[in-house]
């Protein structure tokens, strides 16, 4: 299910790509009222197939009850612990993080499954995402960053920890496909 896209040698590179465009959308710090919902777009699915596993990206994937973004290896339900089966970021979280710490690092390297842009998640726990496909995203708290961040740039977990910018954590609650470009409803 991999999207293969041959580039251009000098052509941005995905996270160039957002991290160019949100420099021109807001400035930095910006948060929406949230008490409204609103409707965003999907930037980008990442998964992976095992623990430290290379991320993928994929411009298509399917949501499944007991998969959560089917062939990621963290969807599966688990026994006592199904509060983590899709984890989704925010571009203006990431590009804020990033640019705070004056690197260029792709979004998936933090290790998400979905970026959305359009979106406030902070303290958002108990609302729902809605994708186009159908799918349904139960937000179930703050997906915490890792020392792994570390690893990525020094920084970079301090960086993601204010306004929820590392992202949250959400539970299936209705299966579907989803699609980069897809719209994306959040109700609180």
């Amino acid at each position: 299910m991999s999207s293969e896209v041959e580039t251009p040698a000098d052509a941005p590179s995905e996270a160039e790509a957002i991290s160019t465009s949100l420099d021109r959308r807001r400035p930095l710090g910006f948060a929406r009222d949230r008490r409204e919902g609103g409707v965003g777009t999907l930037l980008g699915i990442a998964r992976h197939d095992r623990p430290r596993g290379m991320m993928q990206t994929v411009d298509h994937a399917e949501i499944g009850l007991s998969t959560g973004v089917r062939g990621d290896f963290r969807g599966a339900l688990k026994p006592g612990r199904n509060k983590r089966q899709v984890t989704v970021m925010t571009a203006a979280g990431w590009g804020d993080a990033i640019r705070e710490l004056g690197v260029s690092v792709a979004w998936e390297l933090r290790r998400v499954n979905l970026l959305v842009d359009g979106l406030d998640l902070e303290e958002t726990r108990g609302a729902t995402l809605t994708f186009a496909g159908g799918a349904v995203l139960e937000i179930t708290g703050e997906c915490d960053p890792c020392s792994r961040m570390e690893e990525i740039a020094p920084g970079l977990k301090a960086a993601l920890l204010p306004h929820w910018r590392g992202g949250v954590t959400t539970i299936v609650k209705q299966e579907g496909r989803i699609a980069v470009g897809d719209s994306v409803r959040i109700d609180r």
